[in-house]
């Protein structure tokens, strides 16, 4: 992880230092280590010379950021109108039960993290749930269950 943040900063020196980097950083931190961590906003605050409660109230701000270690495979459940009809809070509550998370977090293996999403752009096949880029449509419980097993 230090080694990561290493070449992180290194990249980081290649922004002017103004507000108006602090976004593209975020988001240049999160691709490289699939989170913000605390020590990314401290390192991005002194960067730009700013408190990190300024730097992390902006991330927290956009739903794109996360400040949790993501695991191997995400699971995200869509909410929007047409899944929620058909079962997608359901599709929720048994990922955070089976899986023991909530959603937003990650399982003790750090094998799955769970997402709940506002909608997947795919309302004619729902409910809907996308693990990792693998959109599985018309799901159910049987389904969800079956699709765990094949991501180790």
């Amino acid at each position: 992880m230090k080694e990561r943040i290493t070449c992180f900063t290194e990249y980081m020196c290649t922004y002017p230092k103004e507000e108006g980097s602090l976004i593209p950083l975020l988001q240049k931190a999160q691709g490289e280590l699939g989170y913000i961590s605390p020590e990314i906003v401290e390192t991005v605050a002194d960067y730009l010379q700013l408190t990190e409660s300024q730097v992390f109230g902006v991330a927290s701000f956009y739903s794109q950021f996360r400040f949790s270690e993501p695991g191997r495979h995400s699971i995200s459940i869509c909410l929007g109108t047409a899944c929620h009809v058909v079962g997608g809070e359901i599709l929720l509550e048994t990922c955070e039960r089976d899986l023991e998370v909530k959603s937003g977090e990650c399982t003790s293996d750090m094998r799955f993290d769970l997402n709940r999403v506002a909608c997947l752009g795919c309302c004619a096949l729902a409910p809907v749930v996308k693990i990792d880029e693998d959109i599985h449509s018309k799901v159910n419980i049987i389904k969800l269950k079956e699709m765990w097993s094949n991501y180790e």
